[in-house]
């Protein structure tokens, strides 16, 4: 399946969001069986007003024989914020951990960039195989680390955090959220499906990462004064983290 892209939101965004998303995508169909993945007609483009500023939200859904959903939200809140939000849902008969990145930015600046592969084992660590791939590749040094949210214990040692302070910075976070892709797109390809109880524990450990994800105050906070708190719920259980 070819993705193609509408412009308009993403170029409007920071130059790091707009590299990322196309990064995303097109690594996905380098490597990865695309079909589409039906979210309802209205939560796929969604327009609300925040603190009197136009809000975007523009969601892409695929699904692969490996993951029954990898979804990339791009949003904008006037010319204040610009957000990137990514997840792929690997599907509980293979033994994967979630990928999950995050970019923050307003006025020119990316004040949080996140990505992991995070465990759903239920001893909270990667397999071997991945944790050899994360451990052979450099590790970028990063002036402002941040620290990970009180409920962020889903997520692995590789986890990376920080606010890039520079272009260079920005250039450093691109290249290991692509090698995090790529690994995980390749280990996925070779994934062989696991046995039923094994399955249960999988389909646990991905309730706990959304739950936890579900924690996301700001997020919450931003879809409630947009939209109310009804529909923010159902947005965040639905689309974001269902």
């Amino acid at each position: 399946m070819s993705v193609t892209s509408t412009p308009s939101l993403r170029e409007q965004q920071h130059p790091l969001i707009r590299q990322l998303a196309d990064s995303i995508e097109s690594t996905w169909q380098r490597h990865l069986d695309l079909s589409p993945y039906h979210l309802p007609a209205e939560l796929g483009y969604v327009e609300g007003r925040l603190e009197g500023e136009k809000l975007i939200i523009e969601n892409r859904c695929y699904q692969t024989p490996q993951f029954r959903k990898l979804h990339l939200e791009l949003a904008r809140v006037g010319t204040m914020l610009d957000i990137l939000h990514c997840v792929m849902f690997p599907r509980p008969e293979y033994a994967l951990p979630m990928f999950g990145t995050d970019l923050v930015g307003g006025r020119g600046q990316i004040s949080a960039a996140i990505a992991d592969l995070s465990p759903v084992e239920a001893n909270r660590t990667l397999p071997n195989t991945y944790q050899n791939a994360l451990e052979a590749i450099p590790k970028p040094n990063f002036s402002q680390p941040r620290d990970l949210p009180a409920w962020g214990d889903i997520f692995s040692e590789f986890c990376l955090f920080i606010r890039p302070s520079s272009p260079e910075e920005e250039a450093m976070f691109l290249s290991r959220v692509e090698a995090f892709l790529e690994i995980h797109c390749k280990n996925a390809i070779a994934a062989s499906p696991v046995s039923p109880e094994q399955q249960a524990q999988i389909l646990a450990g991905q309730r706990y990462y959304c739950t936890k994800q579900q924690q996301n105050d700001k997020t919450r906070r931003v879809l409630e004064k947009a939209f109310g708190s009804d529909w923010a719920e159902h947005y965040m259980t639905t689309v974001l983290f269902d």
